[in-house]
């Protein structure tokens, strides 16, 4: 079974920067497509920034120029680099993996990963 653990959230202010982590371990058989979600509350989860097995990524209009998805395979290692920060992207950010992928393309929706970190909040001040 594959874990994932994020880390790295926190407050920050309108314009800065943040960057989670998550740390992949146990059973490797479900690591396809990883990536990042956020969701806050009575909301659906949302994807972020996605990377498939081949390295092509995937970032959502909202986020796209600001938000960078990176992997460090050697420490088993997710990263999202969040810049210009600002209160829309205040939220619970959650790594996950094990998601569809076809053509090397990552699936968008939620429920099409397997495996899921905890979350970790990160508030952006208005």
């Amino acid at each position: 079974q594959v874990q994932l653990a994020e880390s790295g959230g926190g407050s920050v202010q309108t314009g800065g920067s943040k960057r989670p982590s998550c740390v992949l371990s146990g059973d490797s058989a479900g690591r396809r497509c990883m990536g990042w979600f956020r969701q806050v509350p009575v909301k659906a989860r949302e994807a972020v920034a996605l990377v498939g097995s081949a390295g092509i990524t995937w970032y959502a209009d909202s986020v796209k120029g600001r938000f960078t998805i990176s992997k460090d395979s050697a420490k088993s290692t997710l990263y999202l680099q969040m810049n210009s920060l600002s209160a829309e992207d205040t939220a619970v950010y959650y790594c996950a993996a094990g998601g569809g992928e076809f053509g090397g393309f990552c699936y968008t929706a939620y429920e099409s990963y397997r495996y899921w970190g905890q979350g970790t909040q990160v508030t952006v001040s208005s």
